[in-house]
């Protein structure tokens, strides 16, 4: 599962495939009822926002979570079309 923890207009401006906007609501249900087992994946902009989130997310039992080095503006630069 891919998790962008951005504001909502930058998500809406452009995010990865498939990845969810973090909000409350989101965090609560999988926190409640999610596949601790399940790998998540998150980004912010940099890097250092994902890392804290990712970091709740362990502390809540999640075994399999990751933090995107240097967030969505590195892997934006990376997938651009030559």
């Amino acid at each position: 599962m891919i998790l962008d923890c951005r504001d909502m207009k930058d998500y809406r401006a452009g995010h990865i495939k498939e990845a969810l906007h973090v909000h409350e609501g989101l965090k609560d249900s999988l926190i409640n009822r999610g596949d601790k087992q399940r790998s998540l994946l998150i980004y912010c902009y940099y890097g250092h926002a994902s890392e804290h989130l990712a970091e709740f997310f362990s502390d809540f039992g999640f075994k399999a979570v990751y933090s995107l080095q240097g967030g969505y503006s590195s892997w934006k630069e990376s997938h651009q079309e030559v």
